[in-house]
C-alpha cells in the first residue's frame, strides 16, 4: 500500500490567494452574483483552471456572457393569436436562444395600471420587458423608469408614443388597415353598401391605426361604401360574437367586416349562424387554427399577420441591442396558406 499522500482538493481560498482577489470576489465570479470587473474575472478563472478547481469545459462556460434575462408581458384572454405567439416566444427561446432566458407573464390587457405595475415589478428582477404596449400616460411612465435603471424596453404588436423605450417590433398597423380596406373595397364590388370594424380597444395603438388607415383609404378610394361606427370587442370571443350578431339584424346592407383585432372566431361564427357567411366580405389579423378553418371554408376572405418566430426572434435581438426589428406584413387567402 503506497504512502504517498494524496494531495488535497483546491479550495476558493486558494483560488483567492492565486488570482490576488477575496474569496467574495472568487465566489461573484463562480456563481454570477454579481458584475464583476472583466480583468478580475478572467484573472479568478485563470487561477481555478491552473489549480484544478475547475476544469476547462466549466470556465469557457464561465466566460460566455450571461443569458439575458427578459420577461414577456402578455394579455390575456380568448385571442388564439396572443396564445399562439406565447407557445411560439417559449419554443424559440427552448430551441434556439442560449443567450436569453425568458419568462412569460399573461395580464389584464386592458388595464394600464396592471401593466404599469407589471413592467416595474419584471423590470427588478429582468434585464428587460417585451410586452404589448397600452398607450397610457402610467404605461409610458413605467416605461421610462425602466430605461433610466438601465434596463431594456421593448413594444411588440403594438407600440407606445413620446416614451423612451428602445425599439417596437411589428408591422406597420397604418399600413394594415389601408391594406384591409383595399381588399375589403376590391372585393365588395362597386355595389353601395355598409362595412363594419370591430377592434379590441383603441387604447391599443396598434388598432387606432388600423382604424385610421381603413377609414382614411376607404374615403379616398371607395366613397360609396358608408362605415357603421367602431365596436370595441376586447378581444373577446363572446364580445364579437354579440356585436356582429346585432351589426348584422341592424344593417342588413352590411357587406364587409373588418376585424381590426383578434378573436375572428367570435364574428365568423355569428356569420355563419346568419347564414351570410358567403355573402359578406371578412378580413381579419392574426393567422391561427381559427382563422385557418375560417379561410378554408369560406367564412374569412382574407387574413394579415405577422409571424410569430419572426415577430419574437426580433424582439429579443432588440433586447440585445441588434439590428433586425422589422417584421413584414403576411397576407393569406385561402389558396396561399402555409403548413402549420
Amino acid at each position: 500500500m503506497s504512502s504517498e499522500k494524496r494531495r488535497p482538493l483546491p479550495t476558493i481560498t486558494d483560488v483567492a490567494r492565486k488570482a490576488g482577489t477575496s474569496t467574495a470576489t472568487v465566489d461573484r465570479v463562480l456563481n454570477r452574483r454579481a458584475a464583476v470587473r472583466e480583468n478580475t474575472m478572467r484573472r479568478v478563472l485563470d487561477a481555478a483552471l491552473a489549480l484544478g478547481y475547475l476544469h476547462t469545459g466549466q470556465v469557457e462556460a464561465l466566460r460566455e456572457p450571461e443569458p439575458i434575462k427578459l420577461a414577456l408581458l402578455l394579455p390575456r384572454g380568448t385571442n388564439p393569436y396572443l396564445a399562439l405567439v406565447n407557445e411560439k416566444a417559449r419554443a424559440f427561446i427552448e430551441h434556439h436562444h442560449r443567450d436569453a432566458r425568458v419568462k412569460s407573464f399573461f395580464i389584464d390587457g386592458f388595464d394600464p395600471d396592471e401593466l404599469s405595475h407589471s413592467i416595474r415589478r419584471h423590470g427588478k428582477t429582468a434585464d428587460g420587458v417585451i410586452f404589448m404596449a397600452i398607450d397610457h400616460p402610467s404605461v409610458r411612465m413605467a416605461t421610462n423608469e425602466l430605461v433610466a435603471a438601465g434596463k431594456k424596453v421593448i413594444t411588440f404588436i403594438s407600440d407606445i408614443s413620446t416614451s423612451r423605450r428602445h425599439a417596437y417590433v411589428g408591422i406597420d398597423n397604418f399600413a394594415a388597415g389601408r391594406t384591409a380596406a383595399l381588399l375589403l373595397g376590391r372585393f365588395t364590388g362597386h355595389v353601395p353598401g355598409r362595412v363594419a370594424l370591430i377592434a379590441a380597444s383603441r387604447i391599443y395603438r396598434a388598432h387606432l391605426e388600423r382604424e385610421v388607415g381603413f377609414l382614411g383609404l376607404i374615403e379616398e378610394r371607395f366613397p360609396h361604401i358608408a362605415v357603421s361606427a367602431t365596436r370595441e370587442g376586447h378581444d373577446d370571443r363572446k364580445q364579437n360574437y354579440e356585436h356582429t350578431r346585432r351589426l348584422l339584424e341592424k344593417h342588413p346592407d352590411i357587406t364587409g367586416i373588418y376585424n381590426v383585432g383578434g378573436s375572428s372566431d367570435g364574428i365568423g361564427r355569428a356569420l355563419q349562424e346568419s347564414g351570410r357567411a358567403q355573402e359578406v366580405t371578412f378580413i381579419g389579423h392574426g393567422l391561427t387554427h381559427d382563422t385557418r378553418a375560417m379561410l378554408a371554408d369560406g367564412t374569412m376572405d382574407a387574413v394579415i399577420t405577422q409571424n410569430p418566430d419572426r415577430l419574437f426572434e426580433a424582439a429579443v435581438a432588440a433586447a440585445m441591442g441588434k439590428e433586425g426589428t422589422q417584421v413584414p406584413m403576411e397576407l393569406y387567402v385561402a389558396e396561399n396558406l402555409p403548413q402549420e
